[in-house]
């Protein structure tokens, strides 16, 4: 898997990865993620809502993001915000904001459809019309991108070259773990150039352990997992291998309240609901225990236009 996505100029590198700064809470940040979708549009509902029925659902994305927001400006940082075209066309006064207070917008696809389920031209059509739009709407340049649930693969690594050629400068799609819904368990663990691609793909955190990758980004582990224990994790990645880790989660994670989807299997249930109450306490801590920043400053050596 790692031969297949990896172009050969960059094995080496992997091996031997570019030590960035010092990582520590008062050295190099880490990367601060929000994947913007609201609570009826996560893969795990696939199954039970249908997408024409979307704007039938109250909509909570908004309010959620903006406490996300107020809470990153009480701890002092900014992030990027991988968004859905789908919420942007509905909120354009929500990514001006994200905009207004320095945070990073990136693209999220334009209504969580997995890449691997589009064929090229269905998927380079999806990239440009949310690019377009998010940069329209917020006035600024759009460089990241991140496929709904990971899904950019084995299936499907044409898609790098497309967002290349789309005016995408990295991606952060390739989680190298073992899931039923994702995963690339022999990707590279550290920045790299895909086969046939020169941007970037920033592949997600993972802790290795035992010869197997355990995750470390956040989502739905960050909830299930006993925080001592993720930051122990966190911290033995950013310390021992000296490199920034990435850390991600949903507007949906902060809001106890949100409506329960009827029909729903019970494993979606679990990752869907579980600690939903004690995300908000937890964001904080994290925000206190390490430093944080947008994805395109953390990783601002790389990305740095060829001299």
């Amino acid at each position: 898997m790692t031969d297949t996505l990896l172009a050969p100029r960059d094995r080496a590198a992997v091996l031997a990865p570019a030590r960035p700064r010092d990582a520590g809470r008062h050295a190099a940040p880490n990367a601060m993620t929000v994947d913007v979708e609201d609570y009826f549009q996560v893969q795990a509902f696939a199954g039970c809502i249908d997408r024409a029925t979307w704007d039938g659902f109250p909509s909570r994305v908004e309010a959620n993001t903006d406490r996300i927001l107020a809470q990153f400006a009480a701890a002092g940082i900014q992030a990027t915000f991988f968004t859905l075209g789908w919420v942007a066309e509905r909120h354009p006064a929500l990514i001006r904001r994200i905009v207004a207070a320095g945070h990073e917008l990136a693209s999220h696809g334009w209504d969580h459809t997995r890449a691997d389920a589009q064929d090229q031209a269905t998927f380079r059509a999806d990239i440009r019309r949310t690019r377009r739009l998010l940069e329209d709407t917020g006035g600024v340049a759009v460089q990241g991108y991140r496929a709904a649930t990971f899904s950019i693969g084995a299936r499907n690594p044409w898609a790098f070259a497309i967002l290349e050629e789309e005016g995408y400068r990295y991606s952060s799609s390739v989680n190298p773990i073992r899931h039923d819904l994702y995963g690339m368990p022999d990707a590279p663990r550290t920045p790299f150039h895909p086969e046939g691609a020169g941007l970037w793909e920033l592949p997600m955190t993972t802790l290795r352990l035992a010869g197997r990758n355990l995750p470390c980004a956040g989502g739905g582990y960050f909830r299930l997992l006993p925080y001592p224990l993720f930051r122990l994790a966190l911290r033995h990645v950013t310390r021992a291998e000296a490199r920034p880790g990435i850390f991600y989660f949903h507007p949906w994670e902060v809001d106890p309240g949100q409506p329960r989807i009827p029909g729903a299997g019970w494993k979606s249930r679990f990752r869907h609901y579980t600690n939903l109450r004690r995300m908000s306490g937890r964001l904080d801590r994290l925000l206190a225990d390490f430093a944080w920043d947008r994805m395109d400053r953390v990783f601002a050596e790389l990305l740095a236009p060829p001299q």
